[in-house]
Formats: C-alpha cells, structure tokens, sequence
C-alpha cells in the first residue's frame, strides 16, 4: 500500500540543492542554490510582458546577472545580493564567470533550455 505524505511532511521537507563552483575570474568558489518556486516564478516574470505571453523588449538583456542573483547564496544559503545596483554591477563581471554559475543554477532548478529560449525571445 502506498503511503502518501502530508503537508506537513512536505513543508518540513529540506528540498533545496546547492552546489559550490569554483569562479577562477573570482579568484575563489562560490555556492550556487536551486530557486525555489516562488524565485523562478519571480525571476522569470522580469522576462515576460504584461500581457502574460510576450517576451519584454529587452529580451536577453541581464539574464545571466538576474539569474546569478537569484541562485547566489552564503554559506548559510542566505542571498548574497539583494539591490538592482548590485545586480547592474554583476552583470558587468566576466561572462565567462556568469555563464558558470548560470549553467549550475539552470541545472539544478530544473530550467529546460525551451524555457531559457521562451524567456529570452530566442
């Protein structure tokens, strides 16, 4: 018979990987965390218009930056950056860099690459 969890099991549940990259750009290593829900749903409405179904005119633009935000945690797994200037300032950081931590955060929070090209009119 199969048993099923309940609510509280599921919400008491520690569902979240992480997983530390080295950055050599950054001279040191960095830890990556999975969005949760609420991040992803977050993150990529700043790619889609207000109609619901349209990509926003800027398209691409800080996608990376954006989603190292997002994904980039302390050891305690507490956000590292939380102001648009300091998303502005990463984005100005190495692509190469970015696009690391990029690929393990798109990893780990289950990110299809239809999805990337959806968000990004691509």
């Amino acid at each position: 018979m199969t048993q099923y969890l309940s609510a509280d099991q599921i919400l008491g549940a520690d569902d979240l990987k992480y997983e530390d990259v080295p950055v050599p750009e950054w001279n040191g290593t960095v830890r990556v965390r999975e969005l949760t829900g609420t991040e992803r749903d977050k993150f990529e409405g700043q790619f889609v218009g207000k109609d619901g179904t349209s990509v926003r005119a800027e398209g691409i633009e800080g996608f990376r930056a954006r989603l190292a935000v997002a994904s980039l945690v302390d050891g305690d797994g507490k956000v590292l950056f939380r102001s648009a200037a300091e998303t502005k300032r990463l984005g100005e950081k190495s692509a190469a860099a970015l696009q690391r931590v990029c690929d393990v955060a798109i990893r780990l929070s289950g990110i299809r690459d239809e999805d990337v090209k959806e968000l990004t009119g691509n």
